[in-house]
């Protein structure tokens, strides 16, 4: 049963991201350009490799998440 929860709330959380990406998408506009960055582009090739924005994603899913394990206790 806690699974089916889960999977639900992650659902809700993904349709979330979802609208807001759609309908704010300049509040992510900063994904992919940070310092650390890697971009290659040439002719016929484009490569990102968002290093220092994943770290910085993770780090803020990590707040989040420990954030909410602290709520619920």
């Amino acid at each position: 049963m806690e699974v089916g929860k889960a999977l639900l709330f992650l659902g809700v959380l993904l349709v979330l991201l979802g609208l807001v990406l759609l309908y704010f998408p300049k509040l992510f506009s900063w994904f992919g350009h940070l310092p650390g960055d890697i971009r290659i582009e040439r002719e016929g090739l484009r490569v990102y490799i968002p290093l220092t924005s994943a770290l910085v994603l993770s780090l803020l899913l990590t707040l989040l998440w420990n954030l909410l394990g602290l709520l619920r206790r």
